[in-house]
This record gives C-alpha cells, structure tokens and sequence, in this order.
C-alpha cells in the first residue's frame, strides 16, 4: 500500500461520478454509454471509451476501485502519471475490443445458422433491434449458441475490469516476487503466481460459461482482453527498453 497517486485519484472520482450519474439516471445511462455490439441500434462510437466508467452495482466498482488504487498508485508512482494513464485506457480498450470480438464470433455463428434456413438478416436484426425473439429459432440452434446468439447482439458491458487487469498484470511483470494477500485466500501468493492463475480462470469461465461465484453476465472475455493487451505493453516496452540501452 501506498499514498494515492494523482490519475488514480482522478480515475476514482470520474468512476464514482459515473456510478452515482447512473443511481441517478438509471437505465437510460447505461442504454448510452454501456458497449453494445456494433450492429446493434444502441451502439454509439464512444462506448468503448465510457463503459470502462460505468459499473453494475456497488460490489462491482468497490473491487475495481480497490484494485485501482492498490495496483495502480504503484504503477504510476514508478511510470508517472501519463504513462500509466496511457496504459490505463489501452487495457480497457484491448478489453473492449476482445469482447466485441468474441460477441461477433458467437452472434455470426448463429446468424449463419439462421441464412441457411432462409431467414432474412433484415428481418432477423430487425426482431433483434426490438428486443424480442423468434421461436423458430430456438429449434435451429442448440441452447448454448442460441444464447451466445442473442445476447452477444443485445448484451451491454460495463466495469473497468479489463483496464484493471491489465494493471495487475503489469504490476506482476514489474514486481512479480511482491506477495498478495487476498481475504479468500489464507496464504499470500506471489504476484507472478497469483496473476496468471486468475487469468486462467477468467478463460476457463469464459469458454465454459460457468461462473466461479455463480453470478450470471461477467465479461470474462473482456478480462482476459485487458490482461493480453496488458502483457504486450508489458513485453513491447520491455524489449524496447533493452534495444535503446544495449550497447551498438
């Protein structure tokens, strides 16, 4: 632990407005500034930016939050500020952009399920874009792809736990030795064991679809996404680093 730094500062006040703006607001901020999948009439260009602001509930930004001031007050007093922020936002974005990613893979699954059979796209992303859902298809498709179908179209993400795991990452790749101690677990564990292992988990839960606490709609590929696009910061800049300091 360590005092707070500037930008984690500033990212805490800007979540906590965020998720106060949405107590306030309600659904209608969340239909605005949550990421939707692309085709969908919801989607607005800067929803990969601002759903990495918004949150689900209390339980949800109070562990991101944490995180954030835990790991990444540590990152940005060795990196500085803009540096960190930078790393920051392309986590989230690399989170951003693996869900996405994976929503098109399942939703053109099943969507080239549907053309075959003689069902119009028109038609099929206009009974989509209204919300509700064509019987028919349920007996087209299995009951796992039907519903990575539907919700990879009408599905939302919010949370900043893609950016975080790209922190966490990149504070095992700088400390890895560093010993974690975790309310759900007795023992610490080292960073450079600890990391790996709960990314890990998140692909597991993400193919599996099963869920460690039994929640429903976490964005496991999101956090896998933030954690990748952590580690090749990480290995860029480190590579780097040795390349414009070796001798020549």
């Amino acid at each position: 632990m360590m005092n707070i730094t500037p930008v984690v500062k500033q990212l805490l006040i800007i979540n906590v407005l965020f998720f106060i703006g949405t107590l306030v607001s309600g659904d209608v901020a969340y239909k605005f500034l949550a990421l939707y999948f692309p085709e969908n009439p919801d989607f607005h260009a800067w929803q990969p930016i601002t759903h990495m602001f918004m949150h689900g509930g209390f339980m949800h930004i109070a562990f991101n939050m944490f995180a954030l001031y835990s790991f990444g007050s540590a990152l940005e007093h060795f990196w500085g500020g803009k540096k960190f922020l930078f790393f920051y936002i392309s986590c989230g974005l690399g989170a951003a952009l693996m869900n996405t990613a994976i929503n098109y893979y399942y939703f053109q699954e099943g969507l080239n399920t549907l053309l075959a059979n003689g069902f119009p796209k028109a038609e099929i992303l206009q009974v989509l874009s209204e919300g509700k859902i064509n019987t028919k298809w349920q007996e087209l498709l299995s009951v796992s792809d039907f519903q990575n179908f539907t919700s990879a179209y009408l599905g939302s993400v919010v949370g900043a736990s893609g950016a975080i795991y790209g922190t966490i990452v990149a504070f095992a790749f700088m400390f890895p030795n560093a010993e974690l101690a975790l309310m759900f677990i007795p023992v610490p564990i080292k960073a450079k064991y600890f990391v790996p292992g709960l990314v890990l988990v998140d692909l597991y839960m993400g193919i599996s679809g099963a869920s460690l606490f039994g929640g429903p709609g976490i964005a496991h590929f999101a956090h896998v996404g933030g954690a990748v696009f952590g580690f090749a910061i990480m290995w860029y800049w480190k590579k780097n680093q040795f390349n414009s300091n070796r001798w020549n």
